[in-house]
């Protein structure tokens, strides 16, 4: 299976989805048809995303083996180190080799039920998402993703300290890195230059979500951590009692965003999808990023 860092080396930016694990069959449906209308504009790799403390391990598992066995598109699975022990992450590292996973997100995690929360480190487990990249590394051919952020992790004390740590998940094995959330382009610029001022040149893929209602506005400051910019308020909040006004100028947005980053070079884009399909192709096609496959 290919790997994400060959998929992103292929001399022309690309794009990748985000996905996350069904609830129920009816939130199967949703995903499958979503999977299936992005699978012909061949994404670079599609991510499914894990449950904190495990709440959709087995789902997860699941749907990436079914990616893999059913479709032509690279997955990327996610893994977490939260309410896990050492053994139990090895054993699921090893359900994803053997259904023919090569590439796996790791991340730290959030703890269950409060994502600010105190983070309490299994008495078995480990505490930094930097350990969790060497046992990747160490229990297969693996590539190796993380997370990063603009903004700086909520728990790092200033976005100097939290570049620290992102160098320290490359130095342990780490292949790549996608963005969290952000709102303006000049945020995750600054984030790629503190990186390079470091002397690290790994990918680093900004992470984008389609602001197609309130919601999904609500949402991207929930997991940014940080407010709605007044730039982007200004835009949106004059159709805060039109959805279909607010949606053209919330896709008008991204899409401009996501110009700006291309841009500024980056190999990709990343979009967090909530297992639907349609904005992203429209933010996807006005890019130009859709495969000659497709």
């Amino acid at each position: 299976m290919t790997s994400v860092v060959e998929r992103l080396d292929r001399g022309s930016p690309v794009f990748s989805v985000e996905f996350f694990p069904p609830r129920d069959e009816a939130d199967e449906v949703v995903l499958w048809r979503a999977i299936r209308e992005l699978e012909s504009w061949d994404p670079a790799f599609v991510s499914i995303t894990y449950g904190a403390g495990g709440s959709s391990r087995d789902r997860t598992i699941r749907t990436t083996a079914r990616v893999v066995q059913e479709t032509t598109l690279t997955p990327m699975a996610h893994l977490t180190a939260v309410e896990h022990s050492i053994a139990e992450l090895r054993n699921v590292i090893g359900w994803y080799a053997a259904v023919g996973v090569r590439n796996i997100l790791a991340v730290r995690g959030d703890p269950p039920g409060d994502p600010n929360g105190e983070w309490v480190r299994h008495p078995d487990g480990l505490t930094y998402a930097e350990e969790l990249v060497r046992l990747c590394r160490e229990l297969g051919d693996f590539c190796v993703g993380v997370a990063a952020f603009p903004y700086g992790h909520p728990r790092s004390g200033d976005v100097d300290t939290d570049t620290r740590h992102l160098v320290a998940k490359f130095d342990a094995g780490a292949d790549f890195a996608i963005a969290q959330l952000f709102f303006q382009p000049e945020d995750f610029l600054r984030m790629r230059d503190r990186l390079a001022a470091r002397g690290c040149d790994a990918p680093l893929l900004p992470g984008l979500m389609p602001l197609t209602t309130a919601r999904t506005l609500a949402k991207t400051a929930e997991l940014s951590g940080v407010p709605v910019p007044d730039s982007v308020a200004r835009r949106l909040d004059p159709f805060a009692d039109d959805p279909i006004g607010f949606r053209k100028e919330g896709i008008d947005l991204v899409t401009e965003v996501g110009e700006r980053l291309l841009a500024e070079g980056v190999p990709g884009l990343h979009f967090y999808t909530f297992n639907r399909s349609k904005a992203t192709k429209e933010v996807v096609g006005r890019l130009g990023l859709v495969s000659a496959r497709a």
